[in-house]
This record gives C-alpha cells, sequence and structure tokens, in this order.
C-alpha cells in the first residue's frame, strides 16, 4: 500500500431507528488510523430523527441518503452504488471497527490478491477499550482453509470494489438475514476468497431494538430455503431441502409454533422472486451453512 497514495475506502452503514448507534458508530469511524475514508449511510426511513442527527454532526467526508420507506438489504445496494472507494467497508448501524482495523484491511488486500472479502473477527462491544492499539509489524503469512470455506460477518467486512461488480451486492429479495451468505456464495463461484483475520476487529453492540422474538427465524428459515433454491447444483439442492423440510416440520411440533411453517409456505409462495442460477458443486459440497440456526431462536 502506497502511503503517499492510500486507496479510498468507503465505508457504507444502514441504519434504522438506532440513533445513538450510529451516532457513536460515525464518531469512532472517524478516529481512525486510516484516513482516507468516506462514508455513506442510508437511513431506512428512521422515525427516531436519525437523519437529522447525522446531517447535525455536519461531517465533511459523510454522504447520507435517506429512503421513503424501510426497503431491508436494499439500502446496502443502494449505498453499494455510491461509493467511490476501491474498497468497500459494510458494517451495522451498531457496530465499528478497532482503531487500526481498516490499515490492517488494506495490507492485506495488497498481500492476498486472491481475497475478494475479509470478514473481521466480531467481538461484543463490552470488551471495547477506549485506547487506539499500538502499531504492530505484520503478522505471518495466512493459511488458507481448503476443507471448507465460509461466508463473512455482515457487521464488519472489507470488500473489493471488484467483488461487487462481478458476484452483486445483496438480494434484495430477502429483505432481512442471510443475505451475506447468498452473496458468499456468489463471491466464491467467482473465484474469490472469503478469509479472516484475528487482528482486523470490529465491535458490535448486542441490542434488542426492533428485533423481535419471531422476525428473525422466521426470514431465516424463509431466506435458507431461498439459498438454497437460487444457488444449490442439482442433487445438493434436492438434498438441502429434504434436509430443511424435516427441519421445518420436527422443530414445529417440537417447538408447538407455525412459524417455520409459515416462512416455507412464503418462499413457495413468492419463489418468482428468486432467479436460480446455480454455483459450481465443489463450492457447494465445501460451504458450511448452519441449517439448525432458524430453529434454535425462538422459544
Amino acid at each position: 500500500m502506497s502511503e503517499i497514495n492510500p486507496p479510498l475506502v468507503s465505508a457504507v452503514i444502514v441504519s434504522y431507528n438506532r440513533r445513538e448507534d450510529i451516532r457513536e458508530t460515525l464518531l469512532m469511524l472517524c478516529r481512525q488510523r486510516y484516513k482516507n475514508l468516506e462514508i455513506i449511510v442510508v437511513d431506512n426511513a428512521s422515525a427516531d430523527g436519525t437523519a437529522a442527527m447525522i446531517n447535525a454532526l455536519g461531517l465533511p467526508n459523510l454522504t447520507l441518503i435517506q429512503m421513503e420507506e424501510n426497503v431491508g438489504v436494499k439500502a446496502y445496494n443502494m449505498g453499494f452504488k455510491a461509493a467511490r472507494g476501491q474498497f468497500i467497508l459494510i458494517l451495522d448501524d451498531d457496530s465499528f471497527p478497532a482503531f487500526d482495523a481498516v490499515d490492517k484491511m488494506i495490507e492485506k488486500f495488497d498481500k492476498y490478491p486472491a481475497i475478494g472479502i475479509i470478514s473481521f473477527t466480531v467481538k461484543d462491544y463490552s470488551t471495547f477499550t477506549d485506547t487506539p492499539a499500538a502499531p504492530v509489524s505484520s503478522a505471518a503469512d495466512h493459511a488458507f482453509n481448503d476443507d471448507y470455506i465460509m461466508s463473512f460477518h455482515g457487521a464488519g467486512a472489507g470488500v473489493r470494489r471488484e467483488v461487487l461488480e462481478r458476484a452483486g451486492g445483496y438480494p434484495e429479495e430477502f429483505f432481512l438475514y442471510f443475505n451475506e451468505t447468498d452473496m458468499a456464495l456468489r463471491v466464491w463461484d467467482a473465484g474469490f476468497r472469503i478469509e479472516s483475520f484475528p487482528e482486523i476487529v470490529c465491535f458490535h453492540k448486542s441490542s434488542q431494538v426492533n428485533r423481535t422474538s419471531e422476525r428473525g427465524p422466521y426470514y431465516y428459515t424463509r431466506n435458507i430455503f431461498w439459498v438454497i433454491w437460487k444457488n444449490y447444483p442439482g442433487v445438493a439442492m434436492w438434498k438441502a431441502t429434504v434436509l430443511m423440510l424435516f427441519y421445518v416440520f420436527y422443530y414445529s411440533m417440537d417447538q408447538h409454533t407455525f412459524l417455520y411453517i409459515r416462512a416455507l409456505l412464503d418462499a413457495v409462495v413468492n419463489i418468482r422472486k428468486i432467479r436460480r442460477s446455480p454455483i459450481k458443486m465443489q463450492i457447494a459440497k465445501r460451504f458450511r451453512i448452519h441449517f439448525k440456526t432458524p430453529f434454535t431462536m425462538y422459544r
């Protein structure tokens, strides 16, 4: 990385009714060691004064895009389109990177051209200390794991612009949840890697604001079906579908709820919203999806 002309990094954040959380996120971004940083906030029609607060901050490197309604993860794609940077930093409105995280992210992208997305090590906000870390020397070469491959954490990730241009952004039909997995499958299929590094850290709040008990498992369940039907090739698609159907009916009886069945019906009724584009079989076989995740969230 050239210290004279460091590449522009665009931090893209979507906000929805978390005015104080995003205020802290923005102020923390301004304290990044890495300075060639633009910030793009897409506000998903917040009703708590978020947009007014952001405008009042008067940050010179910040662009605010205001949506007329809550469009879910489509708002991220709006931010990606507005971004001018060579690299995109994806954050939640209640997460922010450690003071040296963007510096380290750029170093890794320079060192490993095959990496398309860097998934930050996401730590709980309670572990944050308000003291910038001292510079550290580069770690030893990263060992790539080819036995299995993974997605990335949407609360903190760096993406090369060319990856978004080739693999596309988040699936807008998902609205919420599992959008990272869908995008990750396309990134791997396009020939890029997704890797994480323990020294590249962001902090995330475990907020329950606007997170109802049913929303998570509902969208997770529906969107897992859509991930399978969109991306998995032939036999792998049918095997994963049968497994998910078993989980839906087993946990519906076990937890005495119709939530998962409603999510399944939603997936079937609205199947035309997705566009099937199967990935390579070797990617599907190596990619790890935790199919039981939605069934552990609701009681």
